[in-house]
């Protein structure tokens, strides 16, 4: 009986790329595998049929060989009609298919290596995010804050051991070695399952007698206090970690860290725009006019500015380093003021017939276009 096309098999075009060669395959395994099919014989084949198809098709040698000659050219291992497990060669595609089938850390014998579990050991802390928030003012000339907020910090009783004595015993279901494994056979062959050990919690010991303030964890949440020196120019989105700060582990377990996230607060005057402060100067028709020097609000206090006369509504000026600090270290941002002119909404006899005489002025008026 002449076997069928691997193309074909795998739904493929003679030019398909290596990468849709493994999702079609991808896409056969997960539907015909044995396991997810007992007892369907033609599952069984086709699932056999296409990892026959792959093995020739994502090895660029027998497919350039299969491309020229067929099966023929392909010698005595797939002439006979037989696929053989012991020339497949790419245990890592088929351990990324057993991983979808059966959950990551379900790896067989057949592949030669265990799953990839954890050694055993104390467990390390979890880490612990908070937000600080920071005004425009702060982030420009630096502040250092206290955080209080509650973590597993060690057990003082017990010294973190969780242990009453400070005595521990290896653990009896995985014999110290954090993890247990159970064996099952299937369609392949024998295949193993190594989990974390639900008795040690993968420390491979456990307390003898437990601490009765901790009940045996070595540790307890309680209110710290800590410490934070927050660098120039910081902004939302940036974070400080704090190597250690965090939860402490159960039972003599390493910290893990204190991150602390930014959040700048808006400011009632002043806009950011990276490194550059923006502030909006409201200024009457005669200062502008006329000219004028005035008083400016900075995030390091006031300073004077001189506004030339016949200064325009919308005219933008700069003031050296009167921005934020660049968060390089390296000098600061500026700050632009822009001028709007005033307009008065409410005027009495006098303003309205001092406006009307000025209105009548050649010089006054705006050109005509």
């Amino acid at each position: 009986m002449a076997k069928r096309d691997y193309y074909e098999m795998l739904g493929l075009s003679r030019d398909a790329s290596e990468e849709e060669v493994k999702k079609a395959y991808r896409r056969q395994a997960m539907q015909y595998h044995p396991d997810r099919n007992p007892g369907d014989k033609e599952a069984e084949e086709k699932f056999k049929q296409a990892s026959e198809a792959y093995e020739v098709l994502i090895d660029p040698k027998k497919r350039s060989t299969y491309d020229r000659f067929g099966h023929e050219g392909l010698g005595d291992t797939f002439s006979r009609g037989g696929f053989q497990w012991s020339d497949f060669t790419h245990a890592t595609d088929f351990e990324d298919i057993f991983e979808n089938l059966f959950g990551e850390g379900f790896v067989g014998d057949i592949f030669g290596r265990r799953s990839r579990t954890r050694e055993a050991g104390p467990q390390r802390g979890s880490d612990l995010r908070v937000s600080l928030q920071l005004s425009l003012e702060e982030i420009a000339t630096g502040v250092e804050k206290k955080l209080r907020l509650k973590k597993f910090q060690r057990c003082e009783a017990c010294r973190g051991t969780g242990s009453r004595t400070g005595a521990t015993q290896t653990c009896l279901l995985c014999h110290g070695a954090g993890q247990v494994r159970q064996s099952s056979r299937s369609f392949f062959g024998q295949f193993v399952n190594i989990t974390t050990c639900p008795r040690c919690g993968g420390e491979g010991r456990i307390v003898a007698e437990p601490c009765p303030s901790c009940a045996g964890e070595g540790r307890m949440r309680s209110t710290a206090t800590i410490s934070v020196k927050v660098p120039l120019g910081v902004g939302n989105g940036n974070y400080i970690p704090l190597r250690g700060q965090g939860d402490v582990g159960p039972r003599g377990g390493p910290a893990g860290d204190l991150l602390i996230f930014i959040e700048e607060l808006s400011h009632p005057h002043f806009a950011r725009h990276g490194e550059d402060i923006i502030y909006e100067l409201p200024m009457g028709f005669p200062q502008v006019a006329l000219g004028s020097e005035v008083e400016v609000p900075t995030l390091y206090g006031k300073v004077l500015m001189k506004v030339p006369p016949g200064t325009q509504s919308g005219k933008v000026f700069r003031l050296r380093g009167k921005g934020l600090p660049r968060a390089d270290g390296y000098g600061k941002g500026d700050q632009l003021v822009r001028v709007n002119v005033w307009v008065p909404t409410k005027l009495n006899k006098e303003e309205k017939e001092l406006l009307d005489r000025l209105a009548k002025m050649e010089d006054i008026t705006p050109p005509k276009k």
